[in-house]
Order: structure tokens, then C-alpha cells, then sequence
């Protein structure tokens, strides 16, 4: 999936531990050839070649996560798109950039863009992608469910505890083997080698989307990696999110819409989840927390000085 996976199992012994990380990993990777657009024989890449042609017929759970991933458009207004795969990438987060692009080639960016153009048949199975040249992708939901459908695997095989972390989208279950939480540090995004917060989890997830790694700077304002789908431009506001809640999936999905959303219109997307809790990081360095979060018994490291760029 085009990312680091970290897998923990806690057994009775090493061999187990090993066998059963080689499932998780045999897992991980039947996930990615069924929904990788970047592998060329996948059922998404098919059904990505075949748009505005054909519908493609793809298994259940294909069907089921696209179809998922779509209620997700629906509530955040397109604030978050499983289409965006097909988005011409004119931002540049090396460094080469100077300038911001014109605003007519940001709206031409994301003419093939948009989650309406999604045909869903759940007789047949299919999805038809209406726009030739349109895309759909998984990066802001493959890595956490693959990690929940990981854990779930465990869990049916008598594991009973460990951690699958797919580049920070993380499903916890069980306890360490001194009968623990599991200790989940967040980094704080303006500076990365330090932890803001050391957060305990038992059977749970957590996700964080940030702009800290990738960014560029116009006129004094800050522009995320995170491009918001429905208009082109990247998220502004809020450089770090952090969303715990009992599936990665659904926190993958928050995580990636808060950050577009902002602050104000992202903490009301939150409360349509009540098992779920987040704290965001603003631009200027504020803490952001939602109300269901002080459940946590999280220690709190001080939020260092704040990077003017």
C-alpha cells in the first residue's frame, strides 16, 4: 500500500508470534491486490481503466468499502472523495515551488474529481466511473482498514493482544504482556522528534493525519499536502489531527475530513460520531480537543515554540 506496516503480537511463545505476524502480512498484502490503483491488476486499477466505458464487477468487500467511502463524500460534502485518485498533482512540497498556481489551474486540477460520478450497482456488484479519466484511490481508508480487518483476523485466531500500525493508522487490542495499555505516542508537528502525548488504548484505534512533513508556505500562510478534493486548494488551519475511536477505517476517514474541514465545521462532522474523540493542532500552535476526549487519561507533554515557517 505504499507504506510502512508495524506488526506486535503478544504470544505464548515466539513461533506463534511469528506465524501469525506472517498472517497478518499475508492479509495486508490480499487487501492491497484487491484495492491498489497503483498495482496494475487490481479490481480498482480495472475498474479505473475501464472508466467511461464499462462498469466492473468487484468482490463484496471491494463493494462494501467503496460504498462506505462514498457516505463519507456525502457527509463532508466532498470535503473528502475516494475520486480525488484522479486529481492533476499541481502542488509541489519538495521545495521546487515559488509560486502558487493560478486559480485556473487549480479548478482544471479536479475537473475529473468528484464522488457523484460514482455508479454503484449492488445487484451486479459493479462500479462504473462516469468520466473518462476519472480515478478512484484508497490512501485515506486502505491503511486502516487493512489494520482493523488484521486485528479482527487476530482476535478469530485466539490472539489476544497486539497492535497493527499502518504508517500511524493504528488498530490496538489486548493488553502488553506486564497487563498494561498500550502506550500510543502523538508527535508533536513542530517538532517531530518529540511526543505532545502519551495515550493508553486497550481495543481501540487511532489515526493522525498531518500537514507537519509536507507543507509550503505563500505570503505568510500555510498550505497542507492535504488537498481538499472539491475545490483544488490544500487544507489550511490545522497542521495535525488525531482521531481515536473503535475502528480505523472510520478514524482514517475523519482524520483525513477534519483536517480539510477545519476546526469549527470538523468538530461538528465529530459529533455525528459519538464513539469517536480528536485532538487537532492549529497552524499557530493551539491544542484542539473535543469534548468526549478528556475520557482519556492522557499525559501531556508541553507544546513547544511554534516554527513562524
Amino acid at each position: 500500500m505504499g507504506s510502512r506496516f508495524d506488526i506486535t503480537i503478544v504470544a505464548k511463545d515466539s513461533l506463534e508470534a511469528e506465524q501469525n505476524i506472517d498472517g497478518v502480512i499475508a492479509e495486508i498484502t490480499r487487501i492491497e491486490y484487491l484495492i491498489s490503483d497503483w498495482k496494475p491488476n487490481t479490481q480498482i486499477s480495472e475498474v479505473n481503466q475501464n472508466a467511461g466505458i464499462r462498469p466492473v464487477k468487484v468482490d463484496k468487500e471491494v463493494f462494501e468499502l467503496t460504498k462506505r467511502a462514498i457516505h463519507f463524500s456525502e457527509i463532508t460534502n466532498g470535503s473528502f472523495d475516494i475520486s480525488f485518485a484522479a486529481m492533476d498533482r499541481i502542488w509541489k512540497f519538495d521545495g521546487s515551488m515559488t509560486s502558487m498556481p493560478s486559480a485556473e489551474a487549480i479548478k482544471k486540477s479536479v475537473e475529473k474529481v468528484g464522488y457523484k460520478n460514482i455508479v454503484l450497482d449492488s445487484v451486479q456488484s459493479t462500479i462504473f466511473l462516469k468520466l473518462k479519466g476519472m480515478k478512484i484511490g484508497f490512501g485515506a481508508l486502505g491503511e486502516g482498514y487493512a489494520t482493523d480487518k488484521c486485528r479482527d483476523m487476530m482476535l478469530a485466531k485466539g490472539i489476544n493482544a497486539g497492535i497493527v500500525n499502518g504508517s500511524g493508522d493504528m488498530s490496538t487490542w489486548g493488553k502488553q504482556p506486564n497487563g498494561k495499555n498500550w502506550n500510543i505516542g502523538i508527535t508533536n508537528p513542530f517538532h517531530p522528534d518529540t511526543l505532545l502525548a502519551i495515550v493508553p488504548l486497550g481495543q481501540e484505534a487511532v489515526t493522525t493525519s498531518g500537514s507537519y512533513e509536507k507543507f509550503v508556505v505563500f505570503d505568510g500562510k500555510r498550505y497542507s499536502h492535504i488537498i481538499n478534493p472539491a475545490t483544488g486548494y490544500p487544507a489550511t488551519g490545522l497542521c495535525s489531527v488525531t482521531v481515536f475511536g473503535p475502528n480505523a477505517e472510520t478514524a482514517n476517514g475523519l482524520s483525513t475530513s477534519l483536517m480539510v474541514l477545519g476546526k469549527t465545521a470538523g468538530l461538528n462532522l465529530l459529533n455525528q460520531f459519538p464513539g469517536y474523540s480528536c485532538l487537532m493542532i492549529t497552524d499557530d500552535g493551539k491544542v484542539v480537543k473535543s469534548k468526549n476526549l478528556k475520557n482519556k487519561k492522557i499525559k501531556w507533554n508541553r507544546l513547544k515554540s511554534v516554527p513562524t515557517k
